[in-house]
């Protein structure tokens, strides 16, 4: 699979804004003339059928307007798909270094995300750019890099929904948790990153019990206490079901949507466990 097929191309918000200068930096020469005429070869399959083209003008044309139309609409959604790839990489290089090494799990942890959603030719040009950005990290220092981090946050939130945010720290939460624990300093940088992308820092608290299945663990996925009264449980639930909603996440692609899906039906079975309980 050409790189131009997963993140090059249609970029979507990066072309501009501090991430679009650090995919500048760490991405180079992919951004040149050859891969846009990858694009082209991959996206000829939208430009229409010609034996459908007999006939009049008028037919012509309005082939031609529905293709054209088809072929922005499956643009517009792979520049948010790979906008939001490439911020899960550059995030993910933050919260990785957060405790001052690389840890092979965590390594493991990315490819292995990167095999799943987006095939196994994306494991090897991932953790390339992934690397590159370490090494910006480097050259750049500590605070300045930290300050590429908190101003791409704020230009992810202004062009992602909550949903999105939500789901992209989710991820990051699972590269967090691949090596057994939680490092205070990864934990600090999670809480950097939830604040930057504008979401409640209480929202990690969920995450991290999410695949728990005691009723107390239950209450902090709902983000609430085992002494809120059932009208608080119940308004947690929904506010929970509504920011949470796979539908959400899908102009992102089906692999997505379906961790989103999977994280969906934990929330509804913690907010079961503490129905059955309450005997609500």
């Amino acid at each position: 699979m050409a790189i131009g097929k997963w993140i090059g191309g249609f970029l979507g918000f990066i072309n501009g804004g501090p991430l679009g200068a650090l995919a500048g930096l760490v991405l180079g020469a992919i951004f040149d003339a050859g891969l846009d005429r990858v694009n082209d070869t991959d996206n000829n399959g939208w430009s229409g059928n010609s034996s459908n083209a007999q006939g009049n003008g008028y037919h012509n044309n309005t082939s031609r307007y529905y293709n054209n139309n088809t072929s922005n609409h499956h643009q517009q959604q792979q520049g948010e798909r790979n906008s939001f790839l490439f911020s899960f990489l550059v995030l993910a290089a933050y919260i990785i270094r957060a405790d001052g090494k690389v840890m092979h799990s965590e390594m493991e942890t990315l490819r292995a995300f990167l095999r799943r959603n987006f095939g196994e030719v994306a494991v090897t040009q991932g953790d390339n750019i992934i690397r590159n950005i370490f090494d910006q990290q480097k050259q750049m220092g500590t605070m300045a890099f930290e300050q590429i981090i908190r101003d791409s946050c704020w230009q992810i939130a202004a062009h992602m929904n909550s949903s999105q945010c939500l789901q992209l720290l989710s991820f990051l939460v699972e590269v967090s948790k691949a090596d057994g624990r939680v490092d205070p300093n990864e934990l600090n940088a999670l809480r950097n990153l939830a604040h930057w992308l504008g979401l409640d820092a209480s929202v990690l608290e969920s995450m991290f019990n999410l695949e728990k299945h005691d009723t107390q663990s239950a209450y902090k996925v709902l983000g609430i206490s085992p002494n809120a009264t059932n009208d608080e449980v119940k308004a947690a639930y929904r506010k929970m079901a509504l920011q949470h909603h796979p539908d959400r996440v899908a102009t992102l692609g089906e692999d997505i949507r379906l961790a989103a899906e999977k994280k969906f039906k934990e929330i509804n079975e913690a907010k079961e466990r503490i129905y059955k309980e309450r005997g609500m």
